[in-house]
């Protein structure tokens, strides 16, 4: 396995960062985790702008542009002979001594993971997995703005080990107000009355990617859409729950702590949906051509 660290690719034992990086000291940095399909990657543009945004709002120089990096994400792909995959971009404030000013360190540390990608389990699809709602609460909005990226997951992290201990999937994360907010790796959705529902990006949560294809499909496949505020309450008078993200796509639940919810055909239409947007995403990037980044 190789991994591309900085400037080009290494063996992945070879692979390393320094202890005085400040993402390891202090999870001063960013990443983004993108899906290959037959070799294409899922909304690449989508996922760089994503992470330059993220870049920006705290001020972090990333060392190689849009170009450079796909050129160096496909390069990745090709040494490991992938092209069902998932890869992770992560750039750290980089090298510095110890102190929490980001101009100690003089340049960003630029790591690029790709990894074979194993399904999920047929029977999570067909039968849904297990959430809770978590006693850990989202962090403030104001205290650390959601829209980042960040490599600090302690919140995420605490309410996963809440997930764990009640041999859970997943957790649920409320904010401070009470509000349904995403879980600790996805973006959720329920289904209540004919309207298919989301908490939007004022409840404290990132702007999923997978979210907003899907919020587009349902559009497209005639549901009634709403981002809003919900509570506990709301999810559990829902005929069906699902989450999102890159990986897993389209993920239907069939318990959120005791109540417990049918798959049902919400599900599997935008499930269907995604898979069909991934396919003509995949096959228009391929009818360019080859192409600088390894497209066959």
């Amino acid at each position: 396995m190789y991994v591309y660290v900085n400037s080009g690719l290494v063996r992945k034992e070879d692979a390393r960062v320094s202890v005085f990086d400040h993402g390891f000291l202090y999870g001063d940095g960013i990443y983004e985790t993108m899906r290959v399909y037959e070799g294409v990657v899922f909304m690449i543009d989508e996922h760089f702008a994503r992470l330059q945004r993220s870049a920006d709002l705290i001020k972090l120089a990333i060392v190689k542009d849009a170009n450079q990096l796909k050129a160096a994400l496909y390069e990745t792909l090709a040494a490991n002979s992938l092209k069902g995959a998932y890869v992770r971009i992560t750039v750290s404030r980089g090298y510095g001594p110890i102190g929490l000013d980001p101009d100690l360190c003089k340049e960003a540390t630029l790591v690029i993971i790709a990894e074979d990608m194993k399904d999920y389990p047929k029977s999570y699809y067909e039968k849904g997995i297990q959430v809770i709602i978590a006693r850990t609460k989202r962090n403030l909005s104001e205290a650390l703005n959601p829209q980042i990226k960040s490599l600090n997951f302690l919140n995420n992290i605490l309410a996963k080990m809440e997930a764990k201990e009640k041999d859970a999937y997943e957790s649920l994360m409320l904010n401070v107000l009470g509000h349904i907010t995403e879980g600790t790796i996805s973006n959720v959705f329920f289904y209540r009355d004919g309207v298919l529902c989301t908490p939007s990006t004022a409840c404290g949560i990132l702007d999923g990617i997978t979210r907003q294809v899907i919020l587009t499909l349902a559009v497209r496949e005639g549901f009634t859409v709403k981002e809003g505020k919900f509570t506990v309450e709301d999810i559990a008078a829902a005929q069906e729950v699902f989450l999102t993200n890159t990986t897993m796509e389209v993920m239907p639940v069939n318990r959120v702590d005791e109540i417990r919810y049918d798959v049902g055909e919400v599900a599997r239409t935008l499930r269907k949906a995604y898979r069909n947007e991934v396919r003509a995403y995949v096959a228009a990037i391929k009818g360019r051509g080859p192409s600088l980044w390894g497209y066959e």
